[in-house]
């Protein structure tokens, strides 16, 4: 376990325990951080992680608080960052969308419309220089959406689509977490696109897999650190 999930365990506990509810104000950096035996830095990076899926506020000025959702809602929030660390079905899931989807990328690149191909570079472009990982993920999965159903057989879209929504907090989580894998994720994004316009199925198929490997691999590499 990294002590960025100790530090986001600690803080889960003292919801859990009902010692930190809604609305109510962290203590100081340097008094959680010494109490809870963790850097500052840990510290910090919890809290960066725990306010961009909205279980802390962190107001500019004034301190960290607990957001103002309903405890249901909280502890369901923090329940996935626990839960993703100790359930490796995400990882089934995985797998197969890195056996599956790869093929459906290839023949997308036979069959997908210029119009279609030129619109995933727009997708791609709507983002922006910075964008959120919220932003990020919900793009994410259009992009492999449009592609999917770009590959003309609705049985293998409706499969990709189904199997990559069962990912999309992994995901989430990922962006969170680990350092430039929003620009990585962009700079894949942009050569499946690449390739699709190109018309070269065996490269498309070729960056798609090394693309949803990399999750895999990051999941795979999480969840042995946390056992």
């Amino acid at each position: 376990m990294s002590v960025t999930d100790d530090a986001i365990e600690a803080i889960k506990q003292m919801i859990v325990d009902g010692e930190l509810g809604p609305g109510d104000r962290l203590p100081r950096e340097a008094d959680l951080a010494e109490r809870l035996g963790l850097s500052r830095n840990s510290l910090r990076e919890a809290v960066r992680a725990l306010s961009l899926i909205h279980v802390l506020d962190v107001r500019r000025g004034d301190g960290t608080y607990v957001t103002s959702l309903d405890p249901s809602v909280l502890m369901d929030a923090m329940g996935f960052v626990v839960d993703f660390h100790r359930d490796d079905t995400v990882l089934q899931f995985l797998e197969a969308r890195r056996l599956i989807e790869p093929a459906v990328t290839g023949l997308a690149a036979q069959r997908m419309s210029e119009v279609d191909i030129d619109g995933l570079g727009v997708l791609l472009g709507s983002l922006g220089e910075e964008p959120s990982v919220e932003e990020l993920v919900a793009n994410d999965l259009e992009f492999h959406r449009r592609i999917a159903a770009g590959a003309g057989n609705p049985v293998l879209a409706s499969l990709v689509e189904s199997i990559s929504g069962r990912t999309q907090r992994a995901r989430t989580w990922r962006g969170i977490t680990e350092e430039g894998v929003l620009a990585r994720t962009l700079s894949e994004h942009r050569a499946i696109q690449q390739a699709l316009a190109a018309r070269q199925p065996d490269v498309a198929a070729a960056v798609a897999t090394v693309h949803i490997a990399g999750v895999e691999q990051w999941i795979r590499q999480t969840l042995v650190e946390r056992a």
